[in-house]
């Protein structure tokens, strides 16, 4: 069980984290990634050194720390910094500015960002650290929310809705991002509902739109809250069909060169 931390991190409206109020649906889908990227990757955690950059609340970096390997967590808010290193003392958390990792040339052996890059001034800046600070060979993986169904009608380039964000993507850009920062081995994948998730959809609507519009109203149907309160990582399933439909994408990358 991991302690209780002492500093309390208040909801921001966009940063999800454990054991907030109806916030269920949006942990999970968050944690259903990171569950994801550590079963599938797990030779390239163990044994060596994992970075999150843009760690958040720290959860994500708690999971990829594993018994014989190590996870750096790196975030820019100095509480939510704070917080981390007291609620998971066995992740080293480190405030950093993303556009200037603190790591050596080739260090890294796996970087991973999660629902980060669509809160980048500097994507290609941060992008380029990355490539730095991975070794030869090393894994990178990001996810963002699919533009697509995230903010439907939204064009290229255009600005979001939500005032977080910066810029949000299709999966031909998340591949060419990291195409264009020197990457090899490209592949997009996409996250989604699993059965349950859209069977309670095929009788409701939109999981996502219900919540945005019990948030507005101050009415959350109890149909609603059941849902929320019980998805788990489980309901959400990672592949690449029809991933212009898909909830998140995945971009998952090689350093290629020894440069």
């Amino acid at each position: 069980m991991r302690p209780s931390p002492p500093i309390p991190l208040a909801p921001t409206g966009e940063r999800t984290a454990p054991g907030l109020d109806r916030e269920g649906y949006w942990f999970a889908r968050h944690e259903a990634a990171y569950s994801w990227i550590a079963r599938t990757y797990a030779r390239d955690l163990a044994g060596g050194l994992a970075v999150d950059a843009g760690s958040g609340e720290g959860y994500g970096a708690a999971m990829l720390a594993g018994p014989t390997s190590a996870c750096l967590a790196l975030e820019y808010d100095d509480l939510a910094c704070r917080h981390a290193a007291a609620a998971y003392p066995d992740v080293a958390s480190i405030r950093a500015n993303l556009c200037a990792l603190p790591l050596r040339d080739g260090r890294v052996d796996a970087l991973v960002s999660l629902q980060v890059v669509e809160h980048l001034w500097s994507l290609p800046d941060f992008l380029s650290e990355c490539h730095r600070v991975l070794r030869p060979g090393g894994l990178i993986v990001v996810t963002t929310p699919n533009r697509l169904t995230f903010s439907p009608g939204l064009a290229r380039g255009a600005k979001p809705v939500n005032p977080f964000h910066v810029e949000e993507f299709d999966a031909e850009q998340v591949r060419m991002m990291l195409v264009n920062a020197g990457f090899a081995d490209v592949d997009v994948l996409g996250l989604r509902h699993g059965a349950r998730i859209g069977d309670w959809e095929s009788r409701h609507g939109s999981i996502v739109q219900a919540q945005v519009d019990a948030v507005l109203s101050g009415d959350w149907p109890a149909h609603l809250d059941a849902i929320v309160d019980s998805v788990t990582a489980d309901d959400f399933l990672v592949s690449r069909d029809d991933i212009d439909d898909s909830c998140d994408l995945i971009g998952v990358a090689r350093r290629g060169d020894a440069s």
